[in-house]
């Protein structure tokens, strides 16, 4: 995983125009989209693929001996091919899932049959609650205990804390590439390293890094790595698990249904070959060939570019947030990506977030779905804002200079 600059300069009003709602006005402003750690707007490239298939050839996928089922077959396993190749994958290491969250899940119930009363699951504090609600539900199924990895005052997390923590015990690390709460990029690989020089099983949730940097499963080491379409300029409900191949062989499936078996009598079933194996059912045949399309379009721009665009955005918000009066960041992190969560002396994020929208500027106000870190610094809700790569130096302008006149008319 690498956050590298690039001497490449993308074209970001061409990139902008890809995406037709940032064309929308807002109350009657221009609308400013700085919520991109939610979900990020599609692009136009993606609804054709998805309207494409709506229109030509809408039909399930695997079990039909038509045309039209055989093109969507065609286009879903293709789909799954190119984003499992984006993602430094083989097609077979990747189940589709209907997002982070989903997978996590998956990982939880199935890996997660093998633990025994006393095991030790690892944590950091930065986590999403998707990362945090699944092991605690294990760890009462099976008697395993959940801890947690503290950050510093800076929301860094360091690999010789993570390292403090491992006892013969432990028998998985589940941690964040990046916070998307505040940003920190961890030491995710090396902390796989460690715990693979140990024997512990690896999962990383992903989410937050694979739109803003470039993410190799190979390179990261681990055993299970989760993300979400959605984030990643696609649509919603689809995302996916990649995998060891034989952690997939060896753990049982979650779900039962069709597809996911080679025969099934009232006595016993037999499974299918990964990775369908852990897709029962009709999966989101349309979602996942608008996945492969925005998968396309980021691979056209370059993650390396994107990268550094974004971290260039990230620094002029940090340094214009830092002048206002009466505003404080939440956390520094030496390497951040994606998100910077901030809050605004005597007043609620909530409200800041609302006042904010009259002017056309989208952010988000809250917990993030990661309450656990706000309480590690005092707080039970922040103001995130999440540039990404369609936002301009100009949008950045706006937003300080509209934070600046609320604070002044209503602080």
């Amino acid at each position: 995983m690498t956050t590298q600059p690039t001497t490449n300069c993308p074209d970001i009003f061409a990139i902008r125009s890809d995406i037709p709602a940032l064309a929308r006005e807002v109350h009657g402003k221009p609308l400013v989209y700085l919520d991109a750690a939610a979900t990020t707007p599609r692009p136009q490239h993606v609804i054709d693929a998805i309207n494409h298939y709506e229109t030509h050839f809408p039909a399930n996928v695997h079990r039909g001996v038509h045309e039209f089922s055989g093109e969507a077959t065609a286009a879903y396993e293709g789909a799954r091919r190119s984003i499992a190749n984006f993602l430094g994958a083989d097609a077979h290491q990747l189940v589709f899932t209907r997002g982070t969250t989903e997978s996590i899940n998956l990982v939880a119930n199935a890996w997660g049959s093998t633990l025994s009363p006393g095991d030790e699951i690892l944590i950091s504090a930065l986590e999403h609650h998707a990362n945090i609600v699944p092991w605690q539900l294990a760890c009462e199924r099976t008697g395993a205990e959940l801890r947690v990895v503290d950050v510093d005052g800076d929301a860094n997390l360091h690999i010789e804390s993570v390292e403090e923590a491992f006892t013969e015990r432990t028998r998985l690390v589940a941690m964040t590439a990046v916070s998307n709460a505040i940003g920190t990029v961890t030491p995710i690989a090396a902390i796989c390293a460690a715990a693979r020089s140990r024997g512990i099983t690896t999962l990383v949730d992903a989410a937050q890094a694979v739109p803003h940097m470039h993410v190799d499963f190979g390179e990261l080491g681990c055993d299970f790595m989760a993300w979400s379409g959605h984030k990643m300029y696609g649509p919603t409900g689809i995302g996916g698990l990649i995998a060891q191949p034989a952690i997939l062989e060896a753990i049982p499936p979650w779900q039962g249904g069709g597809d996911m078996i080679r025969t099934v009598s009232f006595e016993s079933c037999t499974w299918n070959d990964i990775p369908w194996k852990f897709e029962a059912g009709t999966p989101n045949i349309g979602g996942t060939i608008g996945l492969g399309a925005a998968v396309e379009w980021l691979t056209q721009i370059g993650m390396g570019a994107i990268a550094d665009y974004e971290q260039k955005l990230l620094h002029d918000a940090v340094k214009r947030l830092r002048s206002i009066d009466r505003v404080e960041i939440v956390g520094t992190p030496a390497s951040r990506a994606g998100a910077i969560s901030f809050v605004v002396d005597g007043m609620h994020p909530a409200d800041v977030g609302a006042m904010l929208d009259r002017h056309g500027i989208a952010v988000r106000a809250g917990h993030h779905c990661a309450q656990p870190i706000l309480e590690r610094f005092g707080l039970n809700s922040t103001v995130r804002i999440a540039p990404a790569i369609y936002n301009t130096a100009g949008e950045l302008n706006t937003f300080e200079s509209s934070l600046r006149r609320i604070i002044d008319v209503f602080g």
